[in-house]
């Protein structure tokens, strides 16, 4: 929280928020916005139905309903502590339909490896049609991989690999010596299940369109929102994808809800399209701060929801 505020006080110093409300009322076309909404619902009802798919060639079988519920509020509880939603999802299933949690945990591992696949194609189709931009981008952020690797000599990377080789085997003395250590093999071989869950999936062209679907909505949800300014919504699809490319990565960096990289990884993008400094800040800061109250109102759906949802053991469920 604290790195996301720093980045975005850093880019919104000196900027005049009384302006903000009078884009929000004059300036703003609402009505892509409220569009651009369910495809955001889209995204997260196919991660949940996806999940169920996963979970059930491992013999767990929660309630579609509680995957759905249980993804709305992992990615609110994101909000207040990055990554703590892939957790807090499997708790879910686990206190509702009596899930594993080890398993659970293992097949959010697999999607997470399958969405860096998607992600990676998207990446590498976009950086074959806007090298040029990319390029300047990497070049005006200082982001080139030339420019990262560059800082690291030989010998910089052997003492990398030897530190991360001491920790592996410090960790494995550690794990072996204490009294927890058949748990945590338990634990792993649970996890390791959840992992392999996909070379089980029964209905593996079902997954592979829920997962394709899930990226799809996610850049429409996005897309969308261009059609909201006019000095955004002549930019056309290409610059659309750029963005929302770099955005998708910036969201590796653990602030909350991706607030701050996202913000200057976009705003730089629409400047190097012809977007003046301040309309891209306008953008970036309207845009996630409605789709994070989405997040926000659907996490708030799920809590109120699984309050009034029947908890059920895994084995009653599968009986039922």
């Amino acid at each position: 929280m604290a790195l996301g505020g720093a980045i975005l006080y850093w880019m919104y110093r000196g900027f005049d928020f009384d302006t903000v409300a009078h884009v929000l009322t004059d300036e703003m076309d609402w009505t892509w916005m409220l569009l651009s909404f369910p495809f955001g619902i889209m995204a997260q009802l196919f991660r949940g139905w996806r999940w169920k798919q996963s979970l059930d060639p491992i013999d767990e079988h929660p309630r579609i309903s509680s995957c759905i519920n249980a993804v709305f509020l992992s990615y609110a509880a994101s909000l207040v502590i990055p990554r703590i939603g892939e957790f807090t999802r499997c708790g879910v299933l686990k206190k509702w339909d009596g899930v594993s949690f080890a398993k659970a945990l293992g097949t959010v591992v697999t999607e997470r490896a399958v969405d860096s696949l998607i992600i990676l194609a998207i990446t590498g189709i976009t950086l074959l049609y806007q090298l040029r931009i990319f390029s300047v981008f990497f070049d005006k952020t200082g982001t080139s991989f030339s420019s990262i690797l560059g800082n690291f000599s030989f010998a910089g990377y052997l003492v990398t690999i030897i530190c991360g080789i001491a920790v592996l085997l410090l960790l494995h003395l550690l794990l072996k010596r204490l009294s927890i250590y058949d748990k945590v093999k338990t634990t792993l071989h649970g996890i390791w299940q959840g992992v392999i869950s996909l070379s089980k999936v029964k209905n593996l062209p079902l997954y592979i369109v829920l997962s394709v679907g899930i990226w799809v909505s996610y850049f429409l949800h996005y897309y969308l929102t261009f059609f909201c300014f006019e000095f955004t919504e002549n930019l056309g699809v290409m610059c659309a994808l750029v963005t929302f490319v770099v955005g998708s990565i910036a969201v590796l960096v653990p602030t909350p809800n991706g607030a701050g990289p996202w913000h200057f990884a976009v705003k730089t993008m629409l400047i190097l399209y012809g977007v003046v400094d301040q309309h891209a800040l306008y953008f970036v800061l309207v845009v996630h701060s409605v789709q994070t109250m989405l997040v926000v109102l659907l996490g708030v759906w799920a809590w109120a929801h699984l309050a009034f949802t029947r908890k059920v053991s895994g084995i009653q469920f599968k009986n039922q």
